[in-house]
């Protein structure tokens, strides 16, 4: 059985995070992406591999060498799924925003009129 990955439990890595933004200006080599990272290059390859495999990243052989890119299509999935979390939240702050304003406005003038 084939099992797919979870994309969000892939971007839940801070180091595939960062593997996403290294390849959202260009398409790089395994070795390239490895070489921005403190840890081993079979790690970064695993990295690599959950990220392809959850087709976050797609690759492309040119000659000897296979670079990374972005899959511009999955990440506007992810995005479109997100929009509507970030929306209500966006709005919730607005009102305890507006609400923190009134209650400031509120007390100060209380305090105005105790002097």
């Amino acid at each position: 059985m084939n099992l797919r990955r979870d994309v969000f439990q892939a971007i839940a890595d801070p180091t595939r995070r960062a593997i996403l933004l290294l390849l959202a200006t260009q398409s790089m080599t395994a070795g390239a992406i490895a070489s921005n990272f403190d840890t081993a290059r079979p790690t970064v390859s695993k990295h690599l591999q959950i990220l392809t495999e959850c087709e976050l990243l797609e690759q492309e052989q040119n000659g000897r060498e296979i670079y990374y890119h972005l899959n511009p299509q999955k990440i506007k999935e992810i995005a479109s799924f997100i929009e509507p979390f970030r929306k209500l939240w966006e709005e919730r702050f607005d009102k305890l925003e507006s609400i923190m304003k009134n209650f400031q406005g509120n007390k100060g003038k209380e305090e105005g009129a105790n002097s």
